[in-house]
């Protein structure tokens, strides 16, 4: 039983959960108007900070001060949309529970219809989608960001077999209890938990969707950027393959294939265009393969740590190169040592990369961008 302000003791029925990036002045107004939706009782929001360097863990907090239907939870050293959607989905003791931006594009009116849907018994799953008949989606920030989700969902309907026209919505609400059995199987990778969801439950869940009028952003900047569909993409990999090779050392890898693509252009140019000598035009190569693998390392493989700033960036270059100094080491080393035994040189080269990229790997994680 809960009571807020003196008002009749009510049931917690249904938790909303705002996971938040710098929204410090989106959070009263959305309270006010979550309130003027569900009333006064019966809901409590939960809001799900990744540390925001604007205070709006601090504001959260002054809110639940006088309002205890107000949650923070602020987490350090870790980010990403779908793992804080897990985290708050799995806090609360509510029978019912929503996930929306804290931006005001995802209007709270909807809540109570989607709320009637699923208790209902005939829906699993009630979605505003940003494009089903009566919705729209002019909030999008541009064309670009239209055509790139419309294709996403089209992806999105090949891989979980559902027939929604918005699979990548990021406003939901379902039962508590399927999150919380789902939670060990969910990725908890990417921006997209709704997609995460309806891969891995079985049999399908039954959903309905709402037309939702996607509005703009109140103020502030997007969570999502230009590196939005390979985080989808990723999110893919994570739930198809994910369990054979990890996924962020699978990016890692990735990003180091390119890097060699790079370093042969580069040298390439310098030994054979601009005809430098062969050691000059290999610390070019090298020089300029190191940055391009560090800065799409930092933009892509550790988008939730992204370093920022001239400083920061500065020292993660440097100890980016230091790190590939030391593997570059233990690469020589394996593979010179194995070709001495009697491996063939092939295998032995090979085993010299894996070691020396695992190295790198462990490194950069620790050192570089601060986890495991």
């Amino acid at each position: 039983m809960r009571c807020w302000s003196g008002c009749d003791p009510v049931t917690l029925q249904l938790a909303i959960i705002l996971p938040t990036l710098n929204e410090r002045d989106n959070l009263a107004p959305l309270v006010a108007r979550i309130e003027s939706t569900l009333g006064a009782n019966s809901w409590e929001a939960i809001i799900v900070d990744d540390n925001s360097d604007d205070g709006t863990a601090d504001e959260a907090r002054t809110l639940a001060q006088s309002d205890p239907r107000i949650r923070v939870i602020q987490r350090i050293g870790r980010r990403g949309l779908a793992s804080a959607a897990i985290e708050g989905m799995c806090a609360t003791a509510a029978p019912y529970v929503a996930l929306m931006d804290a931006d005001h594009q995802h209007d709270p009116a909807l809540l109570t219809k989607m709320l009637e849907e699923v208790k209902s018994g005939e829906t699993d799953i009630a979605v505003a989608s940003r494009f089903a008949d009566g919705a729209s989606a002019d909030g999008l920030a541009s064309a670009q960001r239209e055509r790139a989700s419309t294709l996403a969902n089209w992806l999105a309907r090949k891989i979980t077999g559902v027939e929604l026209s918005d699979p990548m919505s990021g406003y939901f609400l379902l039962e508590t209890r399927r999150v919380r059995d789902l939670a060990p199987k969910l990725s908890g990778i990417g921006f997209k938990i709704l997609l995460d969801i309806l891969a891995t439950s079985s049999p399908a869940p039954r959903v309905k969707e709402f037309p939702l009028q996607f509005a703009k952003r109140r103020c502030g900047q997007s969570k999502l950027d230009r590196a939005v569909i390979f985080e989808f993409l990723v999110g893919l990999y994570e739930r198809l393959f994910g369990k054979v090779i990890p996924t962020r050392f699978a990016l890692f890898g990735t990003v180091g294939a390119v890097g060699v693509v790079v370093h042969f252009a580069i040298f390439s140019a310098a030994f054979y265009g601009a005809m430098v000598a062969f050691a000059v035009a290999q610390a070019i190569a090298t020089f300029v393969a190191m940055s391009f693998n560090f800065w799409l390392n930092n933009w892509l493989t550790y988008r939730d740590q992204r370093l920022k700033g001239a400083g920061a960036i500065l020292k993660g270059w440097l100890g980016f190169c230091a790190t590939c100094a030391v593997g570059a080491f233990a690469n020589v080393a394996v593979a010179t040592l194995l070709e001495a035994r009697g491996v063939h040189a092939v295998l032995a080269v090979g085993a010299g990369i894996i070691i020396g990229s695992v190295w790198n790997y462990a490194l950069s994680s620790r050192f570089v961008w601060g986890r495991f």
